[in-house]
């Protein structure tokens, strides 16, 4: 295992002609990750996985402060599932072309996380086209958790870099919660109400399938949530191909953001 903390040293060295799949991180690693990099192993000659905390993506300072970090035991992992190159580039590395990193959404990508998160989808795009534009991969590997963020990288720069863009699935605790870095911030409590909502939502769906018109109890469901969380920030269901509110039987997805205390959990089903 190759570690640069350069990305001019990486371009140097790596040859981007081979078969190379691309796994971009925060760090902290967890199974999600993990399944990731599995993925990419099985499709591609080499993986590369990047660790960067991008603080462009946080809308309050204290957020950034207190994500949780372990570069060492992240190496470890990594060391471990035998992959062969880790980039982890400084800020001043990632931040030097500020122009290539300023992408606007449009007022109609304003809605989930980015209504309530103003800046942090255009902070993730910025850093995203900067990867794309020096690491030359096949194919990037990134998960289903985060599927707002999944369509806008497939919107804004999908046609812009050559790299094909892979979803995989959520990786679920217990066949419940999906995985998430900040998951490690929550108490036992919390551990537990976030099994709790992960339930109701997962039943909610599995209802509305057998029967769409069930669609209409969200109010109920909204309910149930706001009772177990500390703020339910949004629970909204929308349509999965172009995340517009014109919904049907096959293509409606559930989307939740809350907070546990100072914890923000998103998901979707």
């Amino acid at each position: 295992m190759i570690i640069f903390k350069s990305i001019n040293k990486l371009k140097n060295q790596v040859n981007f002609k081979a078969n190379l799949g691309f796994v971009p991180t925060m760090g902290s690693l967890h199974k999600g990750h993990i399944s990731l990099i599995k993925t990419s192993k099985q499709k591609c000659y080499k993986t590369l996985v990047s660790i960067f905390v991008n603080p462009s993506q946080f809308n309050k300072k204290k957020d950034y402060r207190s994500y949780p970090r372990n570069l060492n035991n992240d190496l470890k992992i990594l060391k471990k599932l035998k992959v062969d190159y880790v980039l982890i580039p400084k800020i001043n590395d990632i931040y030097k072309t500020k122009r290539e990193m300023q992408i606007k959404l449009n007022k109609t990508d304003k809605i989930l996380c980015s209504k309530y998160r103003p800046g942090h989808f255009e902070g993730v795009l910025g850093v995203i086209s900067i990867f794309l534009k020096n690491i030359k991969a096949k194919f990037m590997f990134m998960g289903n958790k985060d599927f707002q963020q999944l369509y806008l990288i497939r919107k804004y720069l999908g046609k812009r870099f050559k790299t094909k863009i892979i979803n995989c699935k959520t990786i679920r605790f217990k066949n419940s919660f999906a995985y998430s870095s900040r998951n490690k911030l929550l108490s036992k409590k919390n551990l537990k109400n976030a099994i709790l909502i992960s339930n109701v939502l997962k039943r909610f769906h599995n209802l509305i399938i057998k029967d769409f018109s069930k669609v209409k109890e969200i109010k109920n469901i909204n309910y149930k949530i706001s009772k177990k969380c500390s703020k339910l920030e949004y629970l909204e269901i929308r349509n999965k191909d172009n995340l517009r509110k014109k919904i049907n039987r096959n293509n409606f997805k559930i989307f939740v953001a809350y907070y546990l205390d100072d914890v923000r959990l998103i998901d979707n089903f």
